[in-house]
């Protein structure tokens, strides 16, 4: 069903990447992430999805926020700005990755680079990615999107992994985004 460009279930992989309890007064739209990054770890589990949480230096910076809704996932934490650089991160030999988090132009945007540069598909949930400005945002959106992420948003994401409406899948999914 899927063509060039389009999510499969087979195929992809979850990351929320450093939503955590310092970024929550600091960073414009950490609202809009954390429930975007609800949405999809909540549908990941529903459709049978890897998921990957990391945290970069928690001891510092505090762990991920309740608002996300972790449910069995243990995050990842990490030092290095791209997870993809993080002990223990692994794709399961999948080659597509839908990434999410906190900072866009910084930790989101390396993360991206370096799985594009490993022959990843990755696919940015424009929606649910935010920095400590507007401008730091939209700088690592573009710059993600020219070394070749696919910009999307949680919704379309989600309804492209489920591929059909009508099945009981569908309306849960639904649910996590009206």
């Amino acid at each position: 069903m899927t063509s060039d460009h389009m999510l499969d279930r087979s195929r992809t992989v979850v990351v929320v990447v450093d939503v955590q309890e310092a970024f929550r007064r600091a960073v414009d739209g950490f609202e809009d992430v954390a429930r975007g990054a609800r949405a999809l770890l909540a549908a990941a589990r529903l459709l049978e999805l890897p998921a990957l949480v990391t945290e970069q230096y928690p001891q510092g910076l505090g762990h991920t926020v309740d608002e996300v809704g972790l449910d069995g996932e243990q995050p990842l934490a990490k030092t290095v700005f791209s997870a993809a650089r993080a002990p223990g991160f692994d794709l399961q030999e999948r080659d597509q990755v839908l990434l999410c988090g906190i900072e866009a132009h910084v930790c989101v945007s390396q993360t991206a680079h370096d799985l594009i540069d490993d022959g990843v598909e990755v696919h940015v949930a424009a929606d649910a990615i935010a920095s400590r400005t507007r401008s730091n945002r939209e700088i690592g959106l573009r710059k993600m999107e020219r070394a070749g992420a696919i910009v999307t948003s949680v919704e379309t994401a989600l309804f492209e992994l489920c591929e059909r409406a009508g099945t009981p899948e569908f309306r849960a999914v639904q649910r996590l985004v009206r």
